[in-house]
């Protein structure tokens, strides 16, 4: 395998077990959500943290698998919601009754699901150019 897209080890391999968990803990939270707190009113969030959940199994399957294409749109569509989710929830709060991954860009989870699309396409973009 080339070190190019390696992930095998060193960065790419915490960046795989970064997005792993938050694949995780988006998935767990959204089934638990969607089972035992679901509400007319309260839908929207809970139907959003499903979405960002499954974006995140993609993301993690694609850098895993070296899956360069489908981990750069993954992570920009991760990217696209985690900032259009951010500034909805902080202009309409009503819109986010509950909070989801992305809302107020990640605050409940430490804004980590706000600087992890950066820091994602950042290390492909840098290791697209190792060994060239």
């Amino acid at each position: 395998m080339s070190e190019r897209s390696d992930t095998s080890h060193g960065f790419g391999r915490v960046l795989v077990a970064v997005y792993a968990v938050f694949a995780l803990a988006a998935s767990a939270r959204s089934i638990y959500q969607l089972i035992a707190e679901v509400e007319s009113d309260t839908v929207v969030p809970y139907v959003l943290s499903a979405f960002a959940g499954v974006v995140y199994v993609v993301a993690t399957y694609a850098l895993a698998r070296n899956h360069r294409r489908l981990a750069l749109v993954t992570i920009g569509i991760e990217l696209v919601g985690v900032l259009a989710v951010g500034v909805l929830s902080l202009v309409d709060g009503e819109l986010f009754p509950d909070q989801t991954v992305w809302s107020d860009f990640g605050q409940g989870y430490v804004f980590i699901p706000l600087v992890l699309p950066f820091v994602g396409l950042w290390w492909l973009r840098r290791s697209a150019s190792v060994g060239l």
